[in-house]
């Protein structure tokens, strides 16, 4: 995206924002629609915040039914992250070339949980998503039923959830795509620093009390998408995933260990190690070809 669109997309975001405060249950577009709203959730102890885009044919055709993408945000964004980071400008114009089929894009805010069960049990993310929010989400918004249509993405640590999410349940999607996931071979190298930077915050900080405080290695390895890719079912489920090979956290070098992993295993997949750091240019830059990757894979 050239300089002067991302300026024009700049511009259509803070009116996006502003329609938003006004009007926070449905953002119109010329194209297609934003829906916000919050979902009561038992297992996360609070309403959780989330936004679907809808394609125009949403509403064209009210007896249709869409494939679904569950997009995950990173630490520090919250639902709304794909209107007010510009993407969502990205999927209109993307959609109108013919680039994207019709399908919807929902964002649920994650907080800092990494769409994990916490250790203890005090907030059950996992547990939100996949009973609460994915059946929910599906049947407001005319979902096509099956795997085949449903498909989940994240960037950071929302790629961290994409993965661990896919890999834990690969029964619930048809694939699974992350860029710059927060992939740790070993917690306690990372901890110490072993690529440390003067420009990195506190790490131990970056994970939150999810894992436990400080964090539990032990626990970090039950869940990480690289544990669970040693011994997972992932028969049929279809994989994309990148980072950059200056991440500011390392996550290149865990990236290529699940690389590794997957190919000792002999399950296909698609992994890309770009000149980039840890950053939203990086995201921005490849944020389309995942777009493309699910687009072409759902059935319809």
């Amino acid at each position: 995206m050239s300089n002067e669109a991302r300026a024009v997309a700049h511009l259509l975001c803070l009116t996006c924002l502003f329609c938003l405060f006004c009007f926070p249950h449905a953002l119109h577009a010329a194209t297609g629609r934003v829906e916000c709203n919050s979902l009561p959730s038992k297992f996360a102890h609070r309403a959780v915040p989330y936004c679907v885009m809808l394609p125009p044919a949403f509403d064209a055709d009210k007896s249709r039914h869409f494939p679904i993408l569950y997009l995950l945000h990173g630490l520090g964004d919250n639902e709304q992250f794909f209107i007010h980071s510009g993407e969502w400008n990205l999927v209109e114009d993307m959609r109108e070339k013919g680039e994207l089929k019709d399908f919807l894009i929902a964002t649920p805010d994650g907080g800092a949980s990494f769409y994990i069960n916490a250790k203890g049990g005090k907030e059950r993310y996992e547990d939100f998503l996949v009973q609460e929010f994915f059946p929910f989400i599906e049947k407001r918004y005319r979902v096509s039923p099956g795997r085949a249509d449903r498909a989940i993405s994240g960037i950071s640590m929302g790629g961290y959830g994409a993965l661990h999410l896919a890999f834990r349940h690969p029964q619930l999607f048809s694939a699974v795509s992350a860029h710059s996931a927060a992939l740790i071979e070993k917690l306690p190298a990372f901890l110490g620093g072993s690529v440390a930077q003067s420009r990195q915050p506190n790490r131990t900080r970056i994970l939150g009390g999810v894992f436990g405080s400080p964090p539990d290695p032990v626990y970090w390895n039950q869940e990480s998408p690289i544990t669970l890719a040693r011994t997972a079912n992932l028969a049929g489920l279809k994989i994309y995933f990148d980072c950059g090979d200056q991440d500011d956290y390392g996550f290149d070098a865990g990236a290529a260990v699940l690389d590794k992993v997957l190919t000792t295993r002999h399950i296909a997949h698609e992994f890309h190690l770009y000149p980039g750091r840890h950053d939203p240019s990086y995201f921005a830059a490849h944020l389309p070809a995942s777009l493309e990757f699910h687009s072409r894979l759902f059935a319809h």
